[in-house]
Formats: C-alpha cells, structure tokens, sequence
C-alpha cells in the first residue's frame, strides 16, 4: 500500500509563533504500496485543513512502537490495543488481502481456508497477523519484497498481502509469470486514520473532512488516481 496499514504515525510539532503552516510527521510501514495511497489520501484531506503532512518509512513494528503520537492508516479494531488512539471515522481507505501463489489452484473460501498450506505474511501487518493466528506453518517477513522472492525461492506455499500491493510487488520484481493472485480476495478492511489523544482537538475536523470527500466522490476517485499511477510506474 508504499501500505499501507499502511501503518503511519504522527508526530505533530508544535505551531511557530508566526502563521507559519502546520506540521505533522507520519511514519509509515515500509515498502507497502498501499501505505503510499493511504499517504497521499491524508495529505489531501490535511491540506483542507492548511496541515503539511511529511513521511517516514519505517517497519510495521516500529511504525507501531510510535504510536504513541497517531497511525495514519489502520485497522478498525487498533484501539482495542492502543487505548491512546483515537479512531477517526470514517474509514479513509481499504484494503482486500489476497492469497499469492507460484503453482496453487483453488477458491479462496475465508483464511481458514489457508489453514493446512505453509504461509509468508509480512511482520506488522494487523490483517495478516489476525487473520492467521493460530495456524501452524505461518513465517512473518521483514517486507513485502522480501516476502515475494521467498515465495518465489519456495519458502512457503502461499503468501497474504493486500492485492493492490502484491501486484506491485510482483510486477516491480518481474514475477508476473510465476507468481499469481487467487480469487476472491480474502476479505475487504476498511481503514481508519487515528491520532493520539493529545491531538483530540484535530479529530473532529478531520473526521469532518473525510466525509465530505467521501460524499462528493473524492476520495474514490483519488484513490483510483494512485493506484494506477502506482501500478503504472516503471
């Protein structure tokens, strides 16, 4: 997503005396192309708001471990686990995690049917880790490229990333004609934008300005934007 999940945390810096513009810092999970698209979603709605948003890439973990400033891009159950966090609604992206194969055939019926097949997710990812818990052969991967080239190499069966973001991956690493997505998606996620507590005072405004975008078709259509210009690139 390059996701999100994708995840992104802020860190807001404190105004200049002046009517200098706003800054806030967002780390991101690294090497997710959907973490990108969620990106470049927050830095439209931001801009509404006269707030220039900047990004770091960092691992999934350690995007979590600064989350005691924000996540840019999450699931919706985040709180549940960082009670400091704040989720603003509505949901500012989604994503459809995907099974990707180099020789298995068969429909995709829910992660339980993952369960008996060796599994490659990326360490961090909250849909992957849940969505897999407590099955036998699972390996968490430092990165989705990484976890492609294992794939490719046989390390696992199946791998589970985003579907937009695997495609990247797959394509970005000239693997399209050994390595595959099977269909349907396994689920769809919405995605949430949240901010620490401190910052409860932005909340309502962003949630404010993610509705209206959503209501005029903005969103949608900025989403679709990126993710062909992503899918695009050389």
């Amino acid at each position: 997503m390059w996701r999100i999940a994708i995840a992104c945390l802020s860190l807001l810096l404190p105004a200049a005396p002046s009517q200098a513009q706003q800054l806030i810092r967002l780390a991101r999970i690294a090497d997710i192309p959907d973490q990108y698209v969620g990106g470049e979603m927050l830095r439209a709605v931001y801009a509404r708001l006269d707030i220039r948003l900047e990004f770091e890439d960092v691992p999934g973990k350690r995007a979590l471990a600064l989350s005691s400033a924000g996540e840019i891009q999450r699931i919706g159950t985040l709180s549940r686990d960082y009670p400091t966090l704040i989720k603003i609604t509505p949901a500012i992206n989604y994503i459809e995690p995907a099974v990707f194969t180099t020789r298995l055939h068969f429909d995709v019926a829910g992660w339980d049917s993952l369960r008996n097949y060796r599994i490659g997710i990326v360490r961090g990812v909250g849909s992957s880790e849940a969505g897999t818990r407590g099955m036998a052969d699972v390996t968490a991967t430092t990165g989705l490229e990484s976890m492609v080239k294992m794939l490719d190499a046989d390390r696992f069966d199946l791998m589970v990333t985003d579907l937009f973001s695997g495609m990247v991956a797959v394509r970005k690493l000239n693997l399209q004609a050994r390595i595959y997505p099977l269909a349907p998606p396994l689920e769809r996620i919405h995605i949430y934008h949240y901010l620490h507590e401190r910052h409860r005072d932005l909340v309502p405004k962003v949630g404010t300005v993610i509705a209206e975008m959503e209501a005029s078709g903005e969103l949608a259509t900025l989403r679709e934007a990126l993710v062909k210009q992503v899918l695009s690139a050389p």
